[in-house]
């Protein structure tokens, strides 16, 4: 998550400083960063760009490729981005359950082993129940971080996910003015 963020912040630096956007596409076309998903949507959205305005004059047509290139290369990067949250939130909600499926079991054989014994002590139910209440405690001792940690790291996801939105749409209308612009050129 931080080279991811720190890989966007790397990237929006460069895209907003003015430089030309064919040749921002070549330098990433040509050397890609794994972690950054910006990255991926700018060059999912330009490579749609570029090839609908060489092959249509309609605007529009250019833009809604260019939106529906940049929603899949968004969708793409949520999958990756949430890939082992659900694995986090299994161990999250089930971990209490399997520690109480293993406390419930170590007590009915603390019981079972009571009924061969003729008299009852609390020595000799203690040391049952107290192996039966550890897998309580393995199961909360899994469960709590697992819980702490997909919600730190789905509050991130989704952090990132609202930057990247928010990225291709500022982008979309960048590309928006261009095409528009690039129509009014041609009809002069």
């Amino acid at each position: 998550m931080r080279n991811t963020r720190q890989a966007v912040r790397q990237f929006e630096d460069r895209f907003w400083s003015g430089m030309d956007l064919s040749q921002l596409y070549r330098e990433v076309h040509d050397n890609p960063d794994p972690d950054n998903g910006a990255e991926r949507i700018f060059r999912s959205g330009f490579r749609e760009f570029t090839r609908l305005r060489g092959q249509t004059s309609d605007p529009d047509a250019v833009m809604e490729g260019v939106q529906r290139a940049m929603r899949v290369a968004l969708s793409k990067e949520q999958e990756r981005l949430e890939a082992n949250l659900p694995f986090l939130a299994t161990v999250g909600s089930t971990g209490p359950y399997v520690g109480l499926f293993g406390t419930v079991v170590g007590v009915m054989n603390s019981f079972r082993g009571l009924a061969n014994v003729h008299q009852t002590t609390l020595a000799a139910v203690a040391p049952g129940i107290a192996e039966a209440l550890v897998t309580t405690a393995v199961g909360l001792v899994a469960a709590i971080p697992a819980v702490v940690a997909y919600n730190r790291f789905s509050a991130k996801v989704d952090h990132l996910l609202a930057g990247y939105e928010t990225f291709a749409d500022e982008f979309s209308s960048i590309l928006h003015r261009k095409v528009h612009a690039h129509q009014q050129d041609a009809a002069s």
